[in-house]
């Protein structure tokens, strides 16, 4: 054999080895990612109450919300603040915001149930395993996707009776954006939360400082139009106000701009959360 053809059959062994490698090196990523997933889902399974206790809060805003935005303001359909709109055309713009709602309040919420695996020493026997600390990671995220798609179903459902029109297709759709933006922000809260370690005071704090001025400043609850200008400013730096904007136009029966900005913005939190999450829990001892 010549010496060229050896050293072409040597790099080709190389290059074979180099994807065997890389190929196990990817199929151990999924595979731990794909345990810890199981592992979360299945915690979630055998304590159903936490998920069902999760939509009292978003069922009694639609309760007592929505006749005093259908009286006060109404007619978010498309007729003007103070026109009197009627149950369904308020349930057609109210309720996209409560889903977004439920997304932002659970995912959160991630950090605090690694804060208790922390204080009872669950997370460090995790962290013993030879499972990779990205796949961690990503797994605890990935679990926020399926509470999201049951509860966002159910409070659609709900509220058909009521008048609300329910596009499947586009609700399919606007679960699936919700759930690419709700693996970002429970991201950021486990990053949080491991910052955060032995100082559960500090996630509380942040948690909360954040929370509820995203979820004002996106138009959530009420309309911005009517609000002061410095509001109306601050909203368009707030990633939320695209996700709100978007399940309304799809909620809404609409494939439009407004959905595509939602899926940049879902995109954009998605790849921050899960680069900061991931950096955070690789330097984890």
């Amino acid at each position: 054999m010549a010496r060229t053809d050896v050293s072409e059959t040597r790099v080709a062994r190389a290059t074979a080895g180099a994807d065997a490698v890389m190929r196990t090196g990817a199929a151990k990523f999924l595979g731990d990612t794909w345990a810890v997933f199981t592992r979360e889902i299945l915690l979630v399974l055998r304590d159903p109450f936490t998920l069902i206790f999760s939509l009292l809060q978003p069922l009694i805003f639609l309760g007592l919300f929505g006749p005093l935005l259908t009286g006060a303001v109404g007619g978010f359909g498309g007729g003007a603040p103070g026109g009197g709109g009627s149950t369904a055309e308020t349930l057609q713009w109210f309720v996209p915001g409560v889903i977004v709602m439920i997304s932002l309040f659970g995912t959160s919420m991630s950090g605090s149930n690694l804060l208790y695996e922390m204080m009872t020493g669950s997370y460090e026997r995790v962290l013993a395993t030879p499972l990779d600390r990205s796949a961690i990671l990503v797994g605890r995220a990935l679990k926020e996707f399926a509470p999201l798609v049951v509860q966002g179903l159910l409070i659609a459902l709900v509220c058909v009776p009521f008048g609300f029109t329910l596009y499947p297709l586009h609700l399919l759709v606007g679960l699936a954006l919700l759930g690419l933006f709700g693996i970002g922000v429970g991201a950021l809260s486990i990053a949080l939360a491991l910052a955060a370690k032995n100082r559960e005071w500090l996630f509380w704090g942040v948690q909360q400082s954040l929370l509820f001025p995203l979820l004002i400043l996106s138009g959530m609850m009420l309309p911005l139009e009517a609000g002061p200008a410095w509001m109306r400013t601050a909203a368009l730096f707030n990633p939320l106000t695209y996700i709100v904007d978007a399940e309304r136009a799809l909620l809404a029966g609409r494939f439009d701009a407004d959905v595509l900005w939602g899926f940049v913005a879902a995109a954009v939190t998605c790849a921050v959360g899960l680069w900061v999450g991931i950096r955070r829990t690789r330097r984890t001892v």
